[in-house]
């Protein structure tokens, strides 16, 4: 094998590297001021429901990467979803949120990096039908990003006294 073929890579520097994306866009998120984002015409986004959203990814993603390395069934995600928005979702983004936020992102980007190191190399392409490789669900975890640009960078106005 070639060591510098990106195919080589673990997977999960993918998901890590969202992470590290999600963080940075959340990081504006204290300029929040309340009002919800609309996008796609009818979804709501606020800085807590993307929050939400990328965490239940993860976590959701995670068990089903364990589910199939032990050979045990996936079992169906309940999350309702960006289709829904919580009374929870509306609650303020502070610098407290945010560093929940890092704490809890970081740590379940390092899981998988370690799993699929765990894993090795030979699983993360092992067809595993009818569910996806390992390689394809770290590639669609790196999706998360997602998330996060729904509600964007965020800046703060120019309120009197701050800039």
């Amino acid at each position: 094998m070639n060591p510098s073929s990106a195919n080589d890579a673990n997977p999960a520097e993918l998901v890590t590297q969202a992470v590290d994306r999600c963080l940075q866009i959340a990081g504006t998120w204290l300029a929040w001021d309340g009002r919800p984002i609309v996008t796609d015409g009818a979804n709501l986004w606020t800085p807590a429901k993307a929050v939400r959203r990328i965490q239940d990814h993860l976590v959701d993603h995670l068990a089903e990467v364990e589910a199939l390395l032990a050979g045990a069934p996936t079992a169906p995600d309940a999350w309702h979803g960006r289709t829904v928005t919580l009374d929870a979702d509306w609650a303020r983004f502070t610098e407290l949120d945010l560093a929940e936020a890092r704490s809890r992102w970081t740590r379940l980007g390092q899981a998988y990096l370690h799993r699929y190191a765990t894993a090795g190399e030979e699983a993360w392409d092992e067809p595993r039908d009818p569910n996806w490789t390992l390689r394809q669900i770290a590639e669609h975890v790196a999706g998360i990003t997602w998330y996060a640009e729904q509600v964007g960078e965020l800046r703060f106005g120019d309120w009197a006294g701050i800039r």
